[in-house]
């Protein structure tokens, strides 16, 4: 029988999920994501009902008193525009203006599923009230218990009366959290529970008075999960963020971090966005240390960081740090930068671009940590650059200037205003077979230096011309190959450069932003030898270079092997400094790489001396994906000159289910010229449908530098921290983060995830 009835208004439950915080949380793994919700199928398609303020009922049976009750029996359903109830037997009884239902109550609508005995509807209360209930979120493994569930009449606010909630499915939840009553506002789309209290494997571990979180996907106010750890540096840590969301486009995380052998840290981040511009500021501050002799002096670390974008035409940057003194980072650590960094990069840039020309204008410093030189800053450096076509001949001018004005904090270090200009020529051909590009520069710098000593060898003003001629060319040849019983298009690339560059005497010139370049196969046919331009080298050379590789009929590349190095022709017009600084003068370079399957993939490149018979610089590199999610890598890293010393290394990273629900990730490096330990990592990671806990171990070689503030710090070798994080899984949102990449990255050399292109 079906019965329409209109004028009792019904309620409008909101459609909800949980998010317990405003961010992605620190652990959300694959395990979680594989859990299966359960999913209640539609009670029927309200979809045609005209409104809010009417429903539909049917059943079996009814018995009706026109104008006063209605009374229905057998398999009873109640339909309204977004929800619906089943139950035993439902009345209507228009004199009260009430509905109440009993039996086997199942209520849905778009956000919850609710199953309960008694259900009732008062118009004049403007509420609904369902008891001895059960519900389900929809989407969310969230379940849990209520003595009682109302619902104001607008159906903005819902509470559960003497509550549970968790998000585990077995008959004793792993955790479970139980509340005297727990309200949630569609208008404030936050949940809030008054006299919460956890518990694990149902043994009460924790209790808080009130409780607020968010709920869907807008951002709110409230407490984040907090990470305990400990360290030889700091003690104990505790660190319990608090997020503020300010405005829709402004937000704010407050974190203090105690630190029983330091005392209690404050770090603060807070994030805008309007428009095309976007920003954020963190300040961290240490009021005291505790550990130090010397403990009057604060510690902090501030950073500024803004782009954007200005009409079509304009782009601004800044990144500005500075921070309090040098073993800052290695003391307390920073979310903004890793222990080892040597320095803090200091910019503000504002850009121009027009159809055929852009301008930069710049300022930089660098903070420097530690006992280095000073590093020179520019205030300003103007760069200006043109490329203009002719289409008749298929030719580009091209012109690049550039002003800057160096500057130090070392009063005896010289200063200079540097003038630079390049004009020249280029014309490239490019074609599917072949591709030669030839360029015909002109190099034009002038110096004006001060403040420099006595016995200077550097002049006051200085002019140098410098001709540039490049061509470089290079021929592709493929064909196609059977190996292994498959096939494959083999790739043939021989490439050739000629550079020349006449010699010129700059030793009246100082070194302001300039340094050697890494060498490496690419680095072969690079036009330049230093970054900057204060030492432009001398050129007569030829570089050759051949490349092959195996492609699949996907073109995917399992096979890379090139091999190259430099001829020079003026090798006798080096003086024996020039070549003492010229290791690779006369290096070969070569390139490896083979992916013949999945799980294997192998690369190295290396450097070497073919005069001296010895290795200038190498790595290699070696992956074993040996099943899903679980890998080995093992690295070796060498370089016969860094700072005067040879340097090699050897690492093991990895990662291993070693349960159905346990992963144990691990990273190790050993100097093999010192003979030691320089760092270990070890993380084990617990992860179930509804928690997760990862403990993770760090013992690395202590980098902290002697100066004023903490000479008189007892320290020891080698730093070690142990870190415990938490989480409840399923409350927080879909997206999810690589627990195990958290963990690799918390090593001091991170890790490279061979079978991912955004590396």
């Amino acid at each position: 029988m079906r019965f329409s009835l209109n004028k009792i208004p019904f309620f409008c439950l909101i459609s909800f999920s949980f998010d317990s915080k405003a961010q992605d949380s620190e652990i959300n793994t694959n395990i979680a994501s594989q859990c299966p919700i359960p999913f209640y199928a539609n009670i029927a398609d309200t979809t045609g009902m005209q409104s809010n303020d009417s429903f539909t009922i049917l059943s079996s049976t009814s018995n009706i008193k026109k104008g006063e009750y209605a009374t229905f029996t057998g398999g009873v359903t109640l339909l309204n525009q977004d929800r619906s109830i089943v139950a035993d037997e439902l009345s209507v009884n228009r004199s009260t203006s009430s509905v109440n239902a009993n039996g086997d109550i199942h209520f849905q609508n778009k956000g919850i599923d609710i199953f309960a005995e008694t259900l009732n509807i008062n118009q004049l209360k403007k509420s609904t009230a369902l008891t001895s209930t059960s519900y389900q979120l929809n989407g969310s493994p969230g379940h849990g218990h209520a003595k009682e569930i109302t619902i104001d009449g607008k159906g903005k606010t819902m509470s559960f009366v003497d509550s549970s909630f968790t998000t585990c499915y077995d008959p004793v939840p792993d955790w479970q959290m139980r509340a005297s009553e727990i309200t949630i506002s569609s208008d404030k789309k936050s949940l809030e529970a008054y006299n919460a209290r956890f518990s694990l494997f149902d043994v009460p571990v924790f209790y808080l008075p009130y409780l607020t979180m968010p709920i869907g996907e807008d951002r709110q106010s409230g407490l984040l999960y907090p990470k305990i750890s400990t360290s030889n540096s700091s003690g104990l840590e505790v660190e319990i963020p608090y997020y503020v969301n300010i405005a829709e486009n402004m937000d704010a995380t407050i974190t203090p971090r105690y630190m029983s052998e330091r005392g209690t840290q404050l770090i603060t981040e807070f994030r805008y966005l309007e428009g095309l511009q976007s920003g954020q500021i963190d300040i961290e501050y240490l009021n005291k240390d505790s550990k130090l002799n010397n403990n009057d002096d604060s510690r902090y670390l501030a950073r500024i960081q803004h782009i954007g974008t200005f009409s079509e035409r304009f782009r601004a940057h800044v990144d500005y740090t500075t921070i309090s003194d040098d073993n800052y980072l290695v003391d307390l650590g920073s979310s903004q930068f890793n222990a080892n960094d040597a320095y803090l990069y200091q910019i503000g840039e504002l850009a121009y671009f027009a159809d055929n020309w852009q301008t930069t204008i710049k300022m930089q410093d660098f903070e420097l940590l530690g006992n280095h030189q000073l590093s020179y800053k520019t205030l300003p450096q103007i760069e200006a650059s043109r490329q203009q076509t002719f289409d008749d001949f298929g030719g580009i001018f091209d012109l690049y200037g550039e002003f800057s004005s160096f500057d130090s904090s070392d009063p005896t270090k010289p200063t200079a205003q540097r003038y630079h200009a390049e004009a020249g020529l280029l014309y490239p051909i490019v074609t599917p077979a072949w591709f030669l590009n030839s360029e015909l520069k002109v190099l034009q710098t002038n110096y004006n230096q001060k403040n420099m000593a006595t016995n200077s060898l550097l002049d006051k003003n200085v002019s140098r011309t410098l001709p540039k001629v490049r061509l470089h060319g290079g021929v592709n040849f493929d064909r196609k190959i059977a190996l292994f019983n498959s096939e494959y298009n083999q790739t043939l690339e021989p490439q050739l450069q000629y550079l020349y560059i006449p010699e010129k005497d700059q030793s009246n010139i100082g070194i302001y932003d300039t340094t050697t370049l890494q060498d490496d196969y690419n680095g072969l046919f690079r036009d330049r030898r230093f970054s900057g331009i204060d030492r432009i080298a001398q050129a007569n050379q030829v570089s050759w270079g051949i490349t092959s590789r195996l492609l699949t009929a996907e073109n995917n590349e399992v096979l890379r092997f090139s091999l190259g190095r430099i001829v020079y022709f003026n090798e006798s017009n080096f003086d024996q400094s020039e070549q003492d600084s010229l290791v690779d003068k006369s290096a070969l370079a070569a390139d490896v790489f083979i992916n013949l399957s999945r799980n294997w993939q192998f690369s190295s490149d290396i450097q070497y001396n073919t005069d001296l018979g010895v290795t200038n610089k190498s790595q290699t590199t070696l992956d074993y994906l040996f099943d899903n999610n679980q890998t080995i890598q093992l690295n070796h890293r060498y370089a016969r000159d860094v700072s005067g010393e040879s340097l090699e290394q050897m690492s093991l990273a990895t990662n291993v289910k070693i349960a159905q629900r346990w992963q144990l990730v691990g990273r190790f490096t050993q100097d093999l010229q010192g003979k030691r330990s320089i760092e270990s990592y070890a993380g084990l990671e617990y992860s179930s449908c509804c928690w997760g806990i990862r403990f993770t171990y760090h013992r690395n070689i202590n980098s902290k530098i002697d100066d004023g503030l903490n000479i008189n710090e007892n320290r020891d070798a080698f730093d070690s921290s142990f870190n415990i994080q938490f989480v409840y899984n399923g409350i927080n949102s879909t997206k999810s983060s690589d627990s195990v990449g958290d963990m690799f990255n918390s090593s001091i050399f991170g890790y490279k995830r061979p079978y991912f292109l955004n590396n």
